[in-house]
């Protein structure tokens, strides 16, 4: 069965992204980001700036496929039709269509109380399913 990931109380959402994906690519997994185009746009162009000494190979999920198939990051993904499905890493409002293909799903949530109460929703979904929730309170924490 899938587990589902909470990770909020990050005192910056961008960067804190760009750790998490760093870490997971360290340890061999391909990661399938879905979320808003806005969103996607904000994390393409940290992951390319967020590091001087680190990069983390991604893409967006129009490119070439050969490209598509060589990056373990794979950004504006439709979790159904994703190549990858080790980790899901959602940045939507909505519980992606087509979790369940994945090992992992990582829900990450901002600091403002809209983001709060639609993570509440995507929370109780999940566990009145029988999904084992885990719960990464981040206060606190905020650098590399």
């Amino acid at each position: 069965m899938t587990e589902v990931a909470f990770h909020f109380n990050m005192p910056d959402k961008t960067r804190y992204l760009c750790r998490l994906l760093r870490k997971a690519v360290s340890q061999g997994a391909q990661v399938a980001v879905t979320g808003p185009d806005a969103a996607m746009d904000e994390l393409d162009a940290a992951l390319w700036s967020f590091s001087d000494t680190d990069f983390v190979p991604h893409c967006r999920s129009d490119s070439d496929p050969v490209v598509l198939d060589a990056s373990p990051v794979v950004l504006g993904v439709q979790a159904s039709q994703a190549r990858h499905h080790d980790v899901l890493l959602n940045l939507g409002a909505e519980v992606p269509a087509g979790f369940e293909r994945f090992e992992r799903v990582i829900e990450v949530v901002g600091p403002d109380d809209t983001q709060r109460v639609q993570s509440r929703a995507r929370w109780k979904y999940y566990q009145q399913r029988g999904y084992a929730l885990v719960r990464h309170d981040l206060s606190g924490q905020g650098r590399s």
